[in-house]
């Protein structure tokens, strides 16, 4: 179960869990993985108070029962002295019988995530931490995942990386339930050709860390096939990749990492040249 403690360093409850039953995580629990999350990305999110008072609806894609990224976004508040409650609705996608939580801010959509039913209001954020990776077909999921969402609704992901350097030499493992290796030019390539905007998007890869992480946003350019389409189609015919890439493919006939120079919402760049 989750209880709630007030963090005056975060300025923002959180929630402490035990009894955990994780399906997918590669966190030895909950807590672990919040706490990785709140650090890379939320704490980072929290500082801009337009955007989190713009949020209305949060779809939790594959959470678990703890569900406590939902947990956060249903209790946030503003940043001032009057901590205003936000009011933000979390809605958990995922297959789990039930959640270890009740909040009035949070329901539970039993359905796979990889194939979710389309909604009469869609979501403004899509919140997928640490999933992608487990699922054996994540074409047909971006794009079923752009159908939940709104023009300008906006996707996070974090899904580890599988080829690293630790040590100075290159290192390649795969746990033995994920289902595809990721790379940041591939993820760029899965999100733009499923419409998802990644020039006006964020993307950081450091050095030590084997995490990808990125927050892209819909566009009204529907999923295309990726049979048909490759880097090069999406380059000439839309705006979705980022200058970095483009010109990388321009240049080079195809995207290379070591090209890539990309922001994130810490307003650092990922500068793939020096990794």
């Amino acid at each position: 179960m989750a209880t709630w403690t007030y963090s005056t360093s975060k300025n923002c409850w959180y929630g402490r869990c035990t009894g955990i039953g994780m399906q997918f995580s590669s966190f030895s629990s909950s807590q672990e993985k919040f706490d990785h999350c709140y650090e890379n990305i939320i704490s980072y999110l929290y500082e801009y108070d337009s955007f989190m008072e713009s949020v209305g609806r949060v779809a939790g894609l594959g959470s678990d029962k703890e569900a406590l990224e939902m947990q956060w976004w249903a209790n946030a508040t503003t940043r001032d002295d009057q901590q205003l409650p936000l009011n933000i609705k979390c809605t958990v996608i995922s297959e789990i019988m039930n959640l270890n939580v009740k909040h009035k801010n949070i329901s539970l959509q039993r359905e796979s995530f990889e194939k979710p039913s389309k909604v009469k209001k869609p979501f403004d954020i899509l919140w997928a931490y640490d999933i992608l990776q487990y699922v054996t077909n994540p074409y047909t999921l971006l794009a079923n995942w752009w159908n939940i969402a709104t023009t300008d609704s906006m996707l996070v992901i974090a899904v580890p990386q599988t080829t690293n350097i630790e040590f100075n030499k290159q290192e390649y493992h795969t746990r033995t339930n994920h289902k595809h290796h990721y790379t940041l030019p591939m993820l760029i390539y899965m999100l733009s050709v499923n419409g998802w905007d990644c020039k006006s998007g964020f993307f950081k890869k450091s050095i030590n860390d084997p995490w990808l992480y990125a927050i892209v946003y819909r566009s009204d350019i529907k999923p295309m096939d990726p049979m048909t389409t490759n880097l090069y189609h999406i380059a000439e015919d839309t705006d979705l990749l980022p200058d970095c890439v483009v010109n990388s493919i321009n240049k080079y006939a195809l995207l290379r990492q070591r090209d890539l120079v990309l922001p994130w919402i810490d307003k650092n760049l990922t500068v793939m040249e020096n990794h």
